[in-house]
């Protein structure tokens, strides 16, 4: 099943139930007029909502309407909780070798998670607002789930049964701010603007084999300005699967519906010039800092800039045939 939350004069938007090709949806209010309220009663609205999901792919809906992914919101607009992991030990061995510092031998057993901004997201088409260029704009192509209630100490297979949907996002850093942040000792906050999700975001189901082991076992494509960047496989190199990373979350904590918990830039290991770039035959990178650690350790210093305005990011990811299953993130740099 494909959901997705059109644009409205009401703040968190309305629900739609998109077809699996992304040409139709519908409204269901008489179902859930949001999506966070079909979360909040999943058991009542999943088999309503997923009876319409057949019949809109069955063609018998009169009543559907063309489905455009520029008047989506984010699938929710805000949430109660965005906790966003670093599930890719690469990228994080990458971030730490690029200053002289070693990696902690229990960054392979205890993931590390930080506790996003969930109060607002930008949609999925809008552009990253950012107020200085200095500041070090990235993106960060990641995969997330949205939870339903996940009790505090749930074990594994608990955290599993409780993945909802499945997104892409589009996690905005500020690389400039961060290091001062960071030495503090207290965590990101300016470093971390809003993010942005995919269009669409869909039960664990429609990705048939790609689903497994709580991860997603297909490639995330990347472009900068239009030219391919990234093409990593989200199933490859991921030390801590969603199951694990939520049970992370959840030991001390409950979760409630419409929790979302995301991957870390998705990072496959590589050798070769630079990583390597897919002009080098390699997969590429899911953010610029990646690209700028392996200047740094093969040149002495990063070559490749950070985001100036006017530049633009697109994050997808395709089926076996080359259908998108989540639709496209493409945000764009702009000023305040």
């Amino acid at each position: 099943m494909k959901l997705a939350t059109l644009k409205s004069a009401q703040r968190d938007g309305a629900l739609v139930v998109v077809s699996r090709d992304l040409t139709r949806c519908i409204e269901v209010p008489e179902i859930a007029p949001t999506l966070q309220k079909a979360l909040d009663d999943w058991s009542l609205c999943e088999e309503k909502l997923q009876t319409v999901y057949r019949a809109l792919n069955n063609g018998t809906l009169a009543n559907a309407q063309a489905f455009d992914q520029g008047q989506c919101h984010s699938p929710l607009p805000r949430a109660y909780q965005w906790a966003d992991g670093s599930a890719y030990i690469n990228h994080v061995e990458l971030v730490r070798k690029a200053r002289g510092a070693e990696l902690p031998p229990e960054f392979h057993t205890d993931p590390l998670i930080y506790q996003g901004g969930s109060d607002s997201f930008i949609g999925p088409k809008d552009p990253m607002v950012v107020p200085d260029e200095s500041f070090g704009i990235d993106f960060e192509a990641e995969v997330a789930v949205i939870t339903g209630d996940v009790p505090m100490g749930s074990s594994l297979s608990q955290c599993a049964e409780q993945i909802r949907l499945l997104m892409l996002v589009n996690d905005v850093s500020l690389r400039g701010l961060i290091p001062a942040e960071l030495a503090k000792g207290f965590g990101f906050f300016q470093s971390k603007p809003a993010s942005a999700f995919s269009p669409v975001a869909v039960t664990p189901d429609e990705l048939g084999d790609s689903w497994k082991d709580a991860k997603v076992h297909r490639p995330l494509n990347v472009y900068l300005n239009h030219r391919p960047f990234g093409r990593p496989e989200a199933g490859v190199d991921m030390t801590f699967d969603f199951a694990q990373l939520i049970a992370h979350v959840a030991k001390t904590r409950e979760l409630e519906a419409g929790s979302i918990i995301g991957s870390g830039t998705v990072s496959n290991k590589q050798g070769g010039l630079w990583g390597s770039s897919i002009d080098n035959g390699g997969v590429g990178y899911c953010c610029l800092a990646e690209v700028r650690m392996y200047e740094t350790i093969e040149q002495g210093k990063p070559s490749t800039p950070f985001m100036h305005y006017g530049d633009r990011v697109r994050i997808e990811m395709t089926d076996a045939e080359g259908n998108s299953i989540f639709g496209t993130i493409e945000n764009e740099v702009m000023p305040l």
